[in-house]
């Protein structure tokens, strides 16, 4: 494959969905994720961008929106963009020192509404609004290639115009990093206002009227419905935290 601009390198990502201590309340596991993420991220070779989601209580008026099928939901999710998953070994001894469990997702990421120009942030500081972080799969009868096609081809443009996301990352599973790491085909990332915790015309982008919402309501879920196994899906809000930004080329 032919690159255009010799300065540009190839990364992977990894997603490590993370649990803890349930001695630690949320902010204070947000708190020393953060310190010790902050302290250290620039020590790590390999590591070129870093972002954290937690779980925390600025995003607890959005309990409402959370979806569980598994037994528990990780309490913090940390995307690191690395040279080599495969020499994982120095963020990963970092990662376990905070957290009580760790799985690993290596996964190809899309990103079709990019946050920076909307709500900027300053490094280590909390990301406007919230992030709903989704672990999704297809219905088991489906064709991979057809649930990327609905997912990618039409599913995409249909999120972005019925909600008020201002940033949206798509993730999908490549690997899974560890013998019991529970499978997984995708890992969405989607930033929305403050006002989505608890309003559904904030949600939906409706500005109040009802008519709207019940037809931005209907075509999300109808379209979810055609490549979504909803016994298979978490969705988690979370407080967001780019602690280390890519430079873009």
């Amino acid at each position: 494959m032919r690159r255009d601009r010799p300065e540009e390198r190839i990364m992977e990502k990894i997603m490590y969905s993370l649990w803890r201590d349930q001695a630690l309340a949320q902010d204070t596991f947000r708190d020393q994720l953060l310190a010790a993420l902050t302290a250290n991220l620039d020590g790590l070779a390999g590591v070129h961008g870093a972002r954290l989601c937690v779980a925390d209580s600025a995003v607890a008026a959005a309990n409402g929106r959370r979806m569980q099928s598994g037994e528990s939901l990780p309490d913090a999710v940390l995307s690191l963009w690395v040279d080599d998953a495969g020499q994982s070994q120095g963020w990963e001894a970092l990662i376990d020192a905070q957290a009580a469990r760790c799985e690993g997702y290596l996964v190809a990421e899309a990103e079709p509404l990019i946050n920076q120009q909307a709500h900027p942030s300053a490094p280590a500081a909390r990301v406007y609004g919230m992030c709903h972080v989704v672990y999704m799969s297809p219905p088991a009868a489906m064709d991979r290639e057809e649930w990327l096609a609905v997912w990618k081809g039409s599913h995409t443009q249909i999120a972005i115009d019925t909600q008020s996301t201002f940033g949206y990352r798509q993730n999908v599973v490549v690997r899974l990093l560890g013998p019991d790491t529970p499978a997984c085909h995708a890992i969405v990332e989607e930033n929305f206002p403050p006002e989505a915790m608890t309003d559904d015309h904030a949600f939906y982008a409706t500005g109040g009227d009802e008519t709207l919402l019940q037809k931005n309501m209907a075509a999300m879920m109808e379209s979810c419905a055609r490549f979504i196994d909803f016994n298979r899906i978490d969705v988690i809000p979370m407080s967001e935290y780019l602690l280390k930004a890519l430079v873009r080329p």
